[in-house]
């Protein structure tokens, strides 16, 4: 019996764990509270038990207020679980800026929050059997620009030099699923064509048969901090070391396949 222990049941680890339920996979995943069929988080007595009987072990839980939450509380125990399998989902925001540049996993981390930096090189080091998986822009059924533009939601911004990465929530399970027989590492999952975000307004605009939004400044844009820092960083994720030591390839190689399968 295969058994994944998957900390922070969020939208792409939730997607994982439907694949490989579909495979005959035992998948227990954590929240906070436990809902539905999940383990509570500070259930210690139940995820305990699970990291002793799990084969593989995966953390989506990103770093808050400084800390990363899985390794405070449950690290010491990851570090000695018979798992034969780690991994955690990390962002390429530990690349910081590029310029618009390249980088693949060789690219120094740098990224301007520390917390998430310190997570990235703290799981690396806990075990010798872990892959990170450096995450960019995650969408997919129901986290799409589709859903941005419907809603009213989507900004075309003026910042022409702007490029962004992005990645299906499919092709993170397949990633993780082709790292199963490769080796540990870091890999980026990102899909073949980084490009600008306008890019994406406007094709799905044209697929829905929505008006344009107007090209705005950030400070017309009116963006939330969060949003804001978004545009802060300029950067093109390289992918070819999965596609090598993985072969994994991206289902959706850019946003217009990714979209047109209803995202």
């Amino acid at each position: 019996m295969v058994q994944m222990l998957i900390f922070g049941m969020g939208y792409a680890a939730s997607h994982l764990a439907g694949r490989l339920r579909a495979r005959g996979w035992e998948v227990i995943g954590t929240t906070r509270d436990g809902r539905g069929d999940t383990t509570a988080f500070d259930d210690a007595a139940a995820v305990l038990a699970a990291l002793r009987t799990s084969t593989h072990i995966l953390s989506s839980v990103p770093p808050a207020e400084g800390d990363d939450p899985v390794l405070s509380r449950y690290g010491d125990a990851i570090a000695i679980a018979p798992a034969a399998w780690t991994g955690y989902l990390s962002s390429t925001g530990v690349y910081g800026d590029a310029g618009g540049a390249w980088v693949d996993e060789s690219a120094p981390v740098k990224g301007r929050r520390p917390d998430r930096n310190a997570a990235d090189a703290e799981w690396r080091a806990l075990r010798g059997d872990v892959r990170v998986f450096r995450l960019p822009g995650i969408y997919g059924p129901g986290r799409s620009i589709l859903d941005r533009i419907a809603e009213g939601r989507a900004h075309r911004i003026t910042s022409p030099d702007q490029v962004f990465s992005r990645i299906h929530i499919d092709d993170i399970a397949g990633g993780v699923i082709a790292s199963f027989r490769g080796p540990a590492g870091v890999y980026n999952l990102a899909d073949d064509e980084p490009c600008h975000q306008n890019r994406l307004v406007e094709w799905g605009c044209v697929m829905l048969g929505a008006p344009l939004p107007p090209l705005r400044s950030l400070d017309e844009a009116g963006l939330s901090p969060a949003a804001r820092a978004f545009y802060a960083e300029n950067r093109r994720v390289a992918n070819g070391k999965a596609k090598r030591l993985l072969g994994w390839t991206p289902r959706y190689p850019s946003f217009r396949e990714g979209l047109a399968a209803g995202a």
